[in-house]
């Protein structure tokens, strides 16, 4: 009895770290939110002598956890693109094979594997020689944003396969820009709150085990 309360009470105070670690990580992340509502990455150079630059598909399958969080709580995503020329942008996102045929043919850039500390990321040139329509002519884009200036575009994250495109406007080659990607993650507090609950329940239940362990191996006194 006193070795497996001791046992099951260090096993749940390793949990209930773990929780509460994760619950406090959660918070942080939350309290890094800017005035309207999103933890955004640095904006960093993007460019390409083709048409466009396209993000790799952007798998969002949320069927295994919309149990926890419900259908409408994945909130939103911004992307925000400055030019560094004169250029008017545009930007979009739109299924990924939608893309894949808007952009068939069309020299572009696909831009994966980024990482910001320090910031790199991989281009893989897609060859074509067919220069695009315009993109603001398109009918398939779930979301767009585009003129002169910053471009902002939000969008409603849903299930399925995605992709991210930054064109100019007039669907012309030489695209440079500076961009960021945020995020609103509408259940960071609820999720933080829950776990550091969840921790210090485990933490307490550890304790009183490690406390009956210690108890269960006094010895006995041995009467006279």
């Amino acid at each position: 009895m006193r070795i497996a309360a001791f046992i099951v009470s260090g096993l749940l105070g390793i949990l209930s770290l773990g929780l509460l670690a994760g619950g406090g990580l959660m918070l942080w992340g939350d309290a890094q939110k800017d005035d309207d509502g999103y933890i955004s990455t640095a904006a960093e150079r993007f460019a390409t002598n083709t048409y466009a630059l396209t993000t790799d598909n952007l798998d969002v399958d949320a069927a295994g956890v919309d149990w926890i969080f419900g259908p409408d709580r994945w909130g939103s995503i911004r992307i925000e693109a400055e030019p560094r020329d004169d250029e008017q942008l545009f930007v979009g996102i739109a299924r990924t094979a939608d893309v894949r045929d808007y952009l068939r043919g069309t020299g572009h850039e696909l831009v994966g594997d980024i990482s910001f500390d320090p910031f790199r990321a991989d281009y893989r040139e897609q060859p074509g020689d067919a220069a695009p329509e315009l993109p603001a002519a398109q009918e398939f884009w779930a979301a767009t944003a585009h003129g002169h200036g910053t471009q902002a575009l939000t969008w409603e994250v849903e299930d399925g396969d995605w992709s991210v495109v930054v064109m100019n406007e007039d669907a012309t080659t030489g695209v440079d820009a500076d961009v960021s990607a945020g995020a609103d993650v509408p259940f960071l507090p609820g999720a933080g709150w829950g776990s550091l609950s969840a921790g210090l329940i485990l933490l307490g239940i550890a304790a009183g085990l490690a406390v009956l362990g210690v108890r269960a191996s006094r010895p006995r006194a041995v009467p006279a």
